[in-house]
């Protein structure tokens, strides 16, 4: 066959489309808007944080099958294990991006989050994060990263607040406290957070008289649990993850102190399956936090949980509730700005993620937006009790499960 050239093709087509009044079919020149997103899964499913990192992978592994009847798209996971290194994850991001990730989800953890945000940034592939509390994750001026989840301030100015609530429901003013917090990116987040806000917040009636840092990946706390216990401190200020929190649990038990309570002002670990199992009712109980939660009650929750029961019928939302809930609503906000932009190209993404605007969310607080800068400012906390061996609403009270106890019963006294 001879060549046809693109003119020659085109003057063709124009000229033969309509003979004798019928149409003819001529191969489409236009694509029709793809239906499938490719979206690269980062978590960190192994290492110091893999019991939390394979809890979030259960919210992506559901998202595909109800974002399907939501949306009319089919998501394709790209997962990636990052081991809980930064390292690690970033060049698993750059891995995925080159194998055909159209966007990126992740990380749980703010150091690899921050890394990740990086490639994307680099790469003009959005990310958009499930779980990270870091400030600096969307103060680098960043176009391609878009965060649904409060910054360390927002977390603690909502902690803060519901332990002020706290003290005012079980009428008491504890007047000191310890603060013990992991030295990863997170904790030193929270910690600055601390040193800046609680001085400012006269509505709390107690002072910190000691700080003690940790290694997250720590095997003993026994020096760290022991400086604690010296300082006499009403209660403990706690920002922890899951295996450090177990382990301190622990070591209170041994040294037989039994502080009012431990606090977490808006930490993970001490809501987690993992922490109940290892601890049983009788020491993972009364341990509070005031963190980001789901809504039981939302209609969109109840399709979740139908599904998640469906494909982990050995597990319950409730232990996973954060976990899930914040990577099926990335992995949410991913399909419905594909949905709107009509095509995986990362720029369009990108800017149809800046106009998301879901009324019809899992987790507490308002609808999800994003500002300038790619934050989600409408996110809110509630304030959880374990009881029973389970993680119960008991602030605000109008969400309430359960009535909050403070001071807590001591280890001795429970049975």
């Amino acid at each position: 066959m001879s060549k046809l050239t693109r003119r020659d093709f085109n003057r063709i087509a124009a000229a033969s489309a309509v003979v004798g009044g019928s149409t003819l079919a001529v191969p489409a020149l236009v694509r029709a808007q793809p239906k499938k997103l490719k979206v690269g899964v980062l978590l960190p499913r192994s290492g110091a944080l893999a019991f939390i990192g394979q809890s979030c992978q259960r919210g992506a592994d559901i998202a595909p099958a109800v974002l399907r009847e939501m949306y009319g798209v089919d998501i394709e996971l790209m997962n990636a294990d990052i081991e809980s290194n930064v390292d690690v994850a970033r060049s698993r991001a750059e891995k995925l991006v080159d194998e055909g990730a159209q966007v990126l989800m992740g990380a749980f953890d703010s150091g690899p989050t921050a890394a990740i945000a990086q490639v994307a940034e680099q790469r003009k592939v959005p990310l958009v994060v499930n779980i990270a509390a870091a400030p600096q994750i969307t103060e680098q001026g960043y176009k391609y990263t878009f965060r649904n989840f409060p910054t360390a301030g927002d977390l603690l100015r909502n902690g803060l607040a519901l332990t002020r609530d706290l003290f005012q429901a079980t009428n008491t003013a504890p007047r000191s406290a310890v603060f013990m917090h992991v030295n990863d990116t997170f904790g030193i987040s929270m910690a600055n957070g601390i040193k800046a806000i609680l001085p400012r917040l006269d509505y709390l009636p107690f002072k910190i008289v000691e700080t003690i840092p940790y290694d997250r990946e720590a095997r003993d706390l026994s020096l760290e649990v022991a400086k604690a216990k010296a300082t006499n401190a009403d209660f403990i200020l706690l920002v922890s993850r899951l295996n450090d929190a177990i382990l301190l649990v622990r070591e209170l038990v041994k040294q037989r102190w039994s502080p009012q309570a431990i606090i977490s002002p808006g930490s993970p670990g001490m809501y987690e399956a993992q922490f109940y199992k290892a601890l049983g009712n009788k020491y993972s109980d009364y341990c509070i936090t005031n963190v980001p939660w789901y809504n039981p009650n939302a209609a969109l929750t109840k399709r979740v949980e139908a599904q998640f029961v469906k494909q982990f019928p050995q597990e319950k939302l409730m232990f996973h509730g954060l976990n899930v809930g914040f990577t099926f609503e990335a992995l949410m906000v991913a399909a419905d700005a594909f949905k709107r932009a009509g095509t995986a190209d990362g720029a369009q993404l990108a800017d149809a993620l800046r106009k998301t605007n879901i009324a019809e969310h899992i987790m507490i607080g308002g609808p999800i937006t994003f500002d300038a800068k790619g934050q989600n400012t409408q996110t809110a906390s509630a304030g959880i009790q374990n009881r029973n061996g389970q993680p119960m609403v008991m602030l605000p009270k109008s969400a309430a499960q359960i009535a909050p106890v403070f001071p807590v019963p001591g280890w001795t006294q429970r049975g």
